[in-house]
């Protein structure tokens, strides 16, 4: 099903008439409306009437987290607060979050390209989906909730976790579509049949499956466990979300809704456009965003790209899945983990040493687990277990305040984590997807 055909199979030129004329908008109100943006522009020289077509896009500057950051929390704002409706946070590297706010415009397009990627996985109006993505300041659950209800199908507001009740919801209703993190499936399916239940027998069809990176061997996985067709889901919540891109049923790349997030692969330290197929860093303007339209924003996620038309019909280009990133944040449950936040907690904890260590691993069909490994000073370690229990608690509540999961954390000896000469190996990251 093609929920916009105007867009989703526009014929090239007319779909770069509709890229420039947004363009132009765009430039147009963050110039007259950021000052933050404004300044840019100026460094750059550029003023927004030399901005004539979607080409022009090269000579703007980058917008980076940095930015977002820096400015947090209204900064980059574009309209009036009495017009922001609702507002998310994601997790910032060090003290402050990304901060999201949407205008009534900005949650209608949510809903439009979130119902495009429920309808490009093979949803139709009417079918049931099963909503395991968490509700609240993160934007997955709340975001695939508005694209339900725009594409007319009923929707079942789970949230994550309460594994027990999850599967219980699903054979009491049977939807058809199921929509979580893809450790989060598997794990699922694991627990069906520890608890008696063939996680196969079922009316599910559809999973769309996101939040955090898993390979073509991870869907292998899925897919035989659950005998549903598992498709990929790609957004972010400083661009709008769950909602850029979505797997169509050929599973050959994600469709990004060009129309309204435009794309460019930049090699990562050029800033330079790389050839149609090379793996780059995916480059990102919100073409119609109104509360904080963000400009050629640096995703730092690693990808290719292909414009070709596909089977379906849709002819928006397609993204690869996440090849990597080109900072070092990983994603953990779907949470963004930064070691710079752990490294801020530590700094503030008297008897650590700035020296540590993430380990991240999945055992089979399980959750994310993460380990921090902490140097503590001499002193501390050779003093009483109680002290040290102590202090590892209070590690554990300052680091899982800062990254929103629980981590265990190991106390080891100074001198215990190794040392490099160039970068320090913050994070060691065991998980087979």
């Amino acid at each position: 099903m093609i929920w916009n055909e105007k867009f989703e199979c526009a014929k090239p030129a007319e779909l770069k008439q509709v890229q420039s004329d947004r363009l132009k908008k765009l430039v147009s109100c963050v110039y007259n409306n950021c000052k933050v943006m404004k300044d840019k522009f100026d460094k750059a020289g550029v003023k927004p009437d030399s901005v004539k077509s979607i080409d022009d896009i090269v000579r703007l500057s980058f917008t980076t987290k940095i930015d977002m950051r820096d400015n947090y929390p209204y900064g980059l704002f574009c309209t009036d607060q009495k017009e922001v409706k609702e507002i998310h946070v994601s997790s910032g590297t060090t003290g402050n979050p990304t901060l999201v706010g949407y205008t009534t415009d900005d949650l209608k397009l949510w809903s439009e390209v979130m119902a495009r990627c429920l309808a490009c996985a093979g949803a139709e109006p009417g079918d049931t989906v099963q909503n395991a993505y968490g509700y609240g300041l993160f934007t997955g659950g709340l975001g695939v909730h508005y694209g339900a209800l725009e594409m007319g199908l009923r929707i079942i507001p789970m949230s994550s976790g309460q594994t027990a009740r999850q599967l219980k919801i699903m054979q009491d209703f049977a939807p058809k579509i199921i929509t979580c993190t893809p450790s989060y499936a598997l794990y699922m399916a694991e627990e069906a049949r520890d608890m008696g239940i063939d996680p196969k027998n079922g009316n599910w069809k559809i999973g769309v499956f996101g939040a955090e990176p898993w390979t073509e061997k991870m869907r292998g996985e899925i897919e035989a466990a659950w005998n549903m067709l598992a498709t990929d889901i790609y957004g972010l919540s400083e661009i709008i979300g769950p909602g850029v891109a979505q797997e169509c049923p050929n599973k050959n790349g994600l469709h990004i809704f060009s129309d309204v997030f435009y794309p460019e692969i930049i090699d990562p330290d050029s800033g330079q456009a790389v050839k149609e197929g090379q793996d780059g860093e995916l480059v990102i303007t919100t073409l119609t965003k109104q509360a904080i339209p963000l400009i050629r924003y640096r995703t730092r996620d690693i990808v290719s790209i292909n414009y070709e038309k596909c089977r379906c019909g849709r002819t928006s280009p397609r993204i690869s899945k996440i090849k990597g990133r080109t900072d070092d944040m990983i994603v953990v449950r779907g949470i963004n983990v930064f070691p710079s936040q752990i490294e801020h907690v530590l700094l503030g904890i008297e008897g650590t040493e700035p020296h540590y260590q993430i380990v991240v691993d999945r055992q089979q069909h399980q959750l994310d687990e993460v380990e921090v490994l902490v140097e503590v000073n001499s002193k501390i370690f050779s003093d009483e277990v109680k002290k040290l229990e102590e202090l590892k608690r209070k590690i554990h509540k300052e680091i899982s305040a800062v990254l929103s999961i629980s981590a265990k954390i190991t106390l080891v000896e100074p001198k215990t984590i190794e040392r490099s000469m160039g970068k320090a190996k913050r994070v060691v990251d065991k998980r087979q997807m």
